[in-house]
């Protein structure tokens, strides 16, 4: 545990915690000095990974089991593998991650599990410590990076009597829920930051910001009353709405250059970008430009695959693949139009945003959208950028709460499962 952390958890909040009467030497530098009656185990000393099953059924909506990979339940089915209580630990996927469960599941193949065939120690507790442990360092480069369970095997951890294990365990199912019960009340303030911030850019680009002028009907499902002055039209009768293209095939590295002069758009890139687009980790060579959609700085697109219906406007000179549109001969600011896209409200009535929602150049060429005068475009920009920034900085802020409790409760395990501190008698 770095230093930092110990020190939050010793100083945290009114109570101070008390150190073990003596200390040794673990032997493990990592482990540093552990209280004088524990020991360090090989892990394999302490249990065995049982390796999950193929379902010999697909998984079922009406099961009474759980079926159980390394991102949690995933499905049910009518027979478990393990016995109650269980660990769960991914091999394959997200390898190294840990779920309990304190009844049978069905492991599947892609994890390993521990229950009381395995271990003849707490399970609570050796959750709490094998959580610690970052299993996920015990991977064999390969194709496909898994857990390999003789190095996991290798693996040195502090260990405890039995009777100080339930507490220990104890005692941090107790702080661990207190801090997880924070995070989800800071989590709904996000929602709600995010539904007001919705709500903004909503109205905003719908209606306007002066509600004495005049509405009129729209004549458009979703849109309703508009002010007086704006127009409603379809998005072709603005603009040409053109699909991004491909280089084939795209493994190819001919395709591929780092210092080419534009970069390489992939649906990540946009998921991993805000509003403006301004890096991405590709970039094209000439004859990848040549193949596909090449955009100047300033531009607007919109995703039509994977994370479906988002909005960017590009930094940067870039290419987009057929995975997005974009719109030839727009006169719009394409600021106003990014707010209004990104609110979801053009896409209703054409179905789900996110993964199922089907969108092409003719769904985007018939979608209407409200169209004020370029000045009260530009107004609501800048009306928006201002407004959206104060409740974003309220989220981050809130983020930057979670962020350091998440860091909390791992610094408590860390030291309660390590002997850092001594957390029995808070436990009893």
């Amino acid at each position: 545990m770095a230093s930092e952390q110990l020190a939050a958890v010793l100083q945290a909040g009114p109570r101070r915690f008390r150190t073990y009467p003596e200390y040794k030497d673990s032997g493990a530098r990592w482990l540093g000095k552990i209280p004088a009656h524990w020991e360090v185990k090989r892990l394999k000393r302490i249990c065995r990974f049982a390796y999950g099953e193929s379902l010999a059924t697909p998984e079922r909506t009406d099961g009474e089991i759980d079926v159980l990979g390394s991102n949690g339940q995933v499905g049910t089915n009518d027979q478990a593998n393990t016995l109650g209580p269980c660990l769960v630990i991914g091999r394959k996927g997200s390898f190294g991650k840990i779920n309990y469960s304190p009844k049978p599941v069905f492991a599947i193949d892609t994890t390993f599990f521990i229950d009381s065939r395995s271990t003849n120690e707490d399970l609570r507790w050796l959750y709490y410590t094998l959580t610690d442990a970052a299993l996920d360092a015990s991977s064999k480069d390969s194709a496909i990076p898994g857990l390999d369970r003789e190095d996991a095997y290798t693996h040195d951890l502090p260990w405890c009597p039995r009777e100080e294990q339930l507490a220990i365990a104890a005692y941090l199912d107790r702080e661990a829920a207190k801090i997880d019960a924070l995070v989800a009340k800071k989590k709904r303030v996000i929602e709600l930051l995010q539904e007001k911030r919705t709500a903004l850019v909503t109205g905003a680009v719908t209606k306007g910001l002066d509600s004495s002028i005049p509405m009129k009907h729209s004549g458009v499902e979703w849109l309703g009353m508009v002010p007086a002055n704006w127009g409603v039209k379809k998005i072709k009768r603005l603009c040409l709405v053109r699909r991004g293209a491909s280089p084939r095939p795209i493994d190819d590295p001919v395709y591929f250059d780092d210092d080419g002069e534009y970069a390489w758009v992939r649906i990540a890139d946009v998921t991993a970008s805000e509003r403006y687009l301004e890096r991405t980790t590709q970039r094209l060579s000439d004859l990848g430009r040549s193949k596909s959609v090449p955009l100047e700085p300033g531009e607007l697109f919109v995703s039509i695959a994977a994370t479906v219906g988002r909005p960017i406007i590009t930094k940067i000179k870039c290419c987009i693949h057929d995975g997005f549109v974009y719109f030839v001969g727009l006169r719009e600011d394409r600021e106003y139009l990014y707010y209004l896209f990104s609110c979801g409200e053009p896409y209703k009535g054409l179905g789900k945003l996110g993964t199922q929602l089907n969108l092409n150049t003719d769904t985007i060429g018939d979608i209407y959208l409200p169209i004020p005068s370029p000045t009260e475009q530009q107004s609501i920009v800048q009306f928006l950028d201002r407004e959206t920034a104060k409740i974003d900085a309220l989220a981050g802020k809130v983020r930057d709460a979670i962020d350091k409790l998440t860091e909390l409760r791992t610094a408590f395990i860390s030291a309660a499962v390590t002997g850092k501190i001594d957390v029995r008698e808070g436990a009893a």
